[in-house]
């Protein structure tokens, strides 16, 4: 069911208007306001799928009400109707966030046709948040231990700005969850994360991955392709194992940081980018400047922010709220009952010596469920937890 909500001071067009969508689909169901303050009201205390909103009206015309409503509920499509005179206005109007315009009297076909298309809008901006629920929940950061609530606290106040951050840690600690943390936090939410790993891509086509290349550039490019950075534009690039990456590589990243120009592998032409860069590594980059193998003006530009994450094995306070969140999500993904672990069989995990940190933990825990008793005891953690 379509929620539309028709604004109109003109009483015969409101009932056209109403009538027409009614006729339409027995799925719409048509709400009227005779002028913009009652129809704030109604958009403030109701939830709309569409709104439909005359631009001249007395008491708040339909500009100023397209902004209020922007304020409250961006969500909200708004196609404005325009009188012959109004043409102008309904051109500012799309400027500042309508969705579309409708001339007076409505063509049936363009006025059915925009209502379709404000609609499949509308379901789209839900699904998109329910999705971004979903991966929001993914990359959650588990833990109330100093160290994670410092690196949240950090979170919070760099995701705002357009800076840099390099994430070091060993493997396994959860790098990742912070860089999708600072793009979801960001400005750039709406635009797309890009995650490279640097160290699972050849060194001679690393180059061609983050830039793309132009036909005939390699044996293998038979086509015109577009890199990460490209399809980062306006968002977040996650270079991850960035410590890995070829000397010839970082020289073309340095480029792109520095001018916010890429170049294709073959091509002559620079392509503008705008994106955010967040880099991650599990090595030493001080010991890998000093060793020639990584470069110190790179490092400078991208170690803007500096985010630690530390060992799992210093952070042992955190394995309770680990364990549990681990056996909820493992249960919900095989559609079983939440399995219940001992506070001794608590106590043995974490006094366990975790060199794969996290992602170690998740397999342990996830073998014990599987292999385990009803509840967790300590003598599962004894026979399951060290194979």
């Amino acid at each position: 069911m379509s929620k539309i909500l028709i604004i109109e001071d003109e009483a015969a067009i409101r009932r056209v208007l109403a009538k027409i969508l009614s006729e339409e689909n027995d799925a719409y169901q048509v709400e009227e306001a005779e002028d913009g303050v009652s129809g704030y009201e109604k958009i403030k205390n109701n939830d709309y799928d569409l709104v439909l909103c005359d631009i001249k009206m007395p008491k708040m015309d339909g500009v100023e009400l397209l902004e209020e409503v922007k304020k409250i509920k961006p969500e909200i499509p708004m196609v404005m109707i325009s009188g012959h005179g109004d043409m102008e206005t309904a051109i500012q109007a799309m400027r500042l966030g309508a969705f579309d315009y409708i001339s007076k009297p409505p063509d049936l076909n363009r006025l059915l046709n925009t209502v379709r298309n404000a609609l499949d809008r509308k379901q789209l901006v839900v699904e998109n948040k329910i999705l971004k629920k979903k991966v929001s929940k993914n990359y959650e950061m588990i833990g109330e231990s100093e160290a994670i609530n410092h690196i949240k606290m950090m979170i919070d106040k760099v995701a705002q700005t357009e800076a840099r951050v390099l994430v070091t840690g060993p493997n396994g600690t959860g790098k990742e969850l912070v860089a999708h943390q600072l793009h979801e936090k960001s400005e750039r939410a709406a635009f797309p994360l890009i995650e490279v790993n640097c160290a699972a891509i050849p060194s001679e086509l690393i180059e061609s991955e983050l830039f793309g290349h132009v036909k005939g550039a390699f044996t293998s490019a038979v086509k015109d392709r577009a890199g990460k950075f490209e399809a980062a534009d306006k968002g977040t690039i996650f270079l991850d194992e960035i410590g890995d990456m070829s000397l010839s590589a970082q020289a073309k990243v340095l480029r792109a940081l520095q001018e916010n120009i890429i170049t294709r592998v073959g091509a002559d032409k620079d392509i503008k980018v705008d994106v955010r860069v967040v880099a991650a590594t599990n090595k030493d980059l001080k010991k890998e400047i000093e060793e020639g193998r990584f470069r110190e003006d790179l490092y400078h530009r991208l170690a803007v922010i500096l985010i630690k994450v530390p060992s799992l094995n210093d952070r042992r306070e955190d394995i309770p709220l680990l364990v549990s969140h681990f056996a909820e999500k493992i249960a919900s993904e095989q559609g079983n009952a939440v399995k219940k672990f001992s506070d001794d069989a608590i106590k043995l995990l974490q006094e366990y010596d975790w060199t794969g940190n996290i992602r170690e933990l998740r397999n342990v825990v996830e073998r014990l469920i599987i292999l385990g008793g009803s509840q967790i005891s300590e003598n599962d953690v004894k026979l399951f937890a060290s194979k």
